[in-house]
């Protein structure tokens, strides 16, 4: 099982800043396009870290790496970046299946937008996702999918004209143990929960976040 996150923080640049932690009782299959801990394998936490919109590193697994020692988090885990505050996590349930969300959608950009369309105010979604039930390595890569084609539906019905931002990512997390289940699809048995509750959660929040950078004053 998957904690509820942890609202802690980190000081960096003179500055304190949120970070939201999600530690498991035991170690978890997960699949995740995140910098840190991305692909398949076992995961036992996962972070996830507000940084400035003026972020510019070029080693951020190293930097989120960096992070989740000083935390004292220990093993493999998946580690995720973002200009929004990360307090501001939506959070929502179906049928078992347990999502949280941070949403900046900045300025979304269609998937197959021309390679000159760069938006001048990129955002990022972060989804991390828990479902109940041992999912097969196909079935993992077919809920990244899933969560992706709801956040993008979520985008739609918000009236944007673009499918996600440059920067989003995704993490589903399962037991290593049980039952395989093959399909992770929309219309199966897992998928189809999973993509209300990310569709839900990125519908919740809406366009109006604003960067945590943002807010600081000066």
């Amino acid at each position: 099982m998957l904690s509820d996150p942890l609202l802690t923080g980190r000081h960096e640049d003179g500055r304190d800043i949120p970070v939201l932690v999600w530690r498991a009782a035991r170690a978890l299959r997960a699949v995740s396009t995140a910098p840190l801990g991305g692909g398949i394998g076992v995961r036992r936490w996962v972070l996830n870290a507000t940084v400035p919109m003026s972020y510019d590193r070029d080693d951020p697994a190293d930097h989120l790496a960096g992070m989740a020692r000083r935390l004292g988090l220990d093993g493999p885990g998946v580690g995720l970046l973002t200009g929004v505050d990360v307090g501001e996590v939506v959070a929502r349930a179906d049928s078992g299946v347990r999502v949280w969300a941070t949403v900046g959608l900045g300025i979304p950009v269609p998937a197959a937008a021309p390679a000159q369309v760069v938006p001048q105010r990129v955002g990022t979604v972060n989804v991390v996702a828990y479902v109940p039930a041992r999912l097969g390595d196909a079935a993992l890569v077919n809920a990244v999918a899933t969560a992706t084609e709801a956040k993008t539906q979520a985008i739609a019905e918000l009236g944007l004209p673009g499918t996600g931002t440059p920067t989003d990512a995704v993490t589903v997390l399962c037991p290593p143990g049980g039952p395989v289940c093959d399909y992770g699809g929309p219309r199966s048995t897992w998928g189809a929960p999973l993509a209300r509750a990310v569709h839900a959660a990125v519908l919740a929040v809406g366009t109006d976040t604003v960067p945590w950078s943002d807010r600081l004053p000066g």
